[in-house]
């Protein structure tokens, strides 16, 4: 057995000893559809937070690919960061396009529930390796893939020829979908998107799915979606999901309002109770529910800073908490945390999703309580 095709053996396996894949279809495309041809070349970061080139001649190649882990194939939405860090070493940047973690691809094409005759839509092409793994159990001629990336495209139909497949690509913005090829029995977003699209919801078939990710950095979470008459719902999913925005869904705000919730002046300090990381980290039982209270909200570290659209901001400080703005927003999830906690501690399978034409919230299976986007 030569080493690429042992790594996938290993690959599958731990993917099914974990409890994610159990579809002997998609155990055995993952066994089967090499993932080194999709990831010739990626980024892998640096204790210095840089991003250093690791090309399909490395020595480490091979293993880097086929760890449960993303790829990051691109910085900052162009090529020029790859031919930099090739020609001068690490470099820093944002990740614009990736080869996803397999645990959260299984995790997702297991709740599509494809069958034999299903056509699907994935928006999100990037390296093109799940369009070979849909392409692989359903046939090509089901799959349909756009990614707004005119060179992220080209390279995935290039390495998707090279492997075997030839599913329909096509560079455009997948917040539209690709009404040609429509109706869908499934759309799976393998990009994280700030609400669903509702050409999404005119696309799909009756009864069909959609699965997809929320662009939420804090409360992300992964849905199920049934639709029948452009209303989807479903519920959040167990397990944890976070990838790259849809681009038109990218937070163009944040960087500059989380740059200047850094040194500035607060408008009140205090101490709090509740630590940073029951509100920012994805393990915490709280997370989901705060990421409700924090609707909108974006996030950066040291020092945790949380800002808002609207102006609010705040700096968590070890047990200190200084904010500004027009509200306190630790405040508001201090008081959120109350709120969870008198509802029984739920978890974000316990959350339902509703989205049509005339809005889009999260609920509280069980109540009336709702939150919407």
């Amino acid at each position: 057995m030569d080493p690429a095709t042992d790594l996938r053996a290993q690959l599958a396996d731990s993917l099914r000893a974990s409890g994610v894949l159990a579809d002997p279809r998609w155990v055995e495309a993952f066994r089967q559809v090499p993932r080194h041809v999709f990831v010739p070349g990626c980024f892998v970061q640096q204790g210095d937070g840089r991003w250093a080139a690791i090309t399909s001649d490395h020595p480490d190649h091979l293993s880097t690919v086929y760890r449960n882990q993303v790829c990051v194939t691109q910085l900052n939405g162009s090529d020029d960061a790859w031919q930099q860090a090739l020609t001068t070493g690490p470099v820093h940047g944002v990740p614009t396009s990736s080869s996803s973690m397999p645990t959260i691809m299984a995790i997702m094409l297991e709740a599509l529930d494809a069958r034999p005759g299903s056509t699907v839509l994935e928006v999100g092409t990037g390296t093109g390796y799940n369009a070979a793994l849909l392409s692989h159990v359903l046939g090509e001629r089901a799959v349909t893939s756009v990614d707004v990336d005119p060179g992220v495209h080209a390279r995935a139909v290039r390495l998707l020829r090279s492997a075997g497949y030839a599913p329909h690509c096509v560079a455009g913005d997948g917040e539209r979908g690709h009404p040609p090829r429509a109706p869908y029995s499934r759309i799976l977003g393998t990009c994280a998107v700030s609400r669903v699209p509702e050409p999404w919801l005119r696309q799909v078939e009756p009864d069909g799915l959609v699965v997809t990710t929320f662009n939420r950095v804090i409360g992300a979470g992964l849905v199920r979606l049934v639709v029948r008459d452009g209303v989807a719902r479903g519920r959040v999913l167990r397990e944890d999901g976070r990838f790259m925005p849809l681009r038109a869904h990218r937070q163009a705000w944040a960087d500059a309002a989380l740059d200047a919730a850094a040194d500035a002046t607060s408008a009140s300090s205090r101490t709090t109770l509740l630590p940073a990381r029951a509100v920012v980290d994805s393990s915490s039982p709280f997370e989901f529910f705060a990421g409700l209270v924090l609707e909108g909200a974006a996030l950066a570290f040291d020092p945790v800073r949380l800002v808002h659209p609207d102006g609010s901001w705040v700096r968590h400080l070890g047990a200190v908490v200084e904010q500004g703005g027009p509200r306190e927003l630790w405040t508001a999830v201090e008081r959120g945390h109350r709120e969870w906690r008198a509802l029984g501690r739920p978890r974000r399978q316990h959350f339902t999703f509703t989205a049509s034409a005339d809005g889009q919230h999260f609920g509280l299976a069980g109540t009336e309580l709702t939150w919407p986007l």
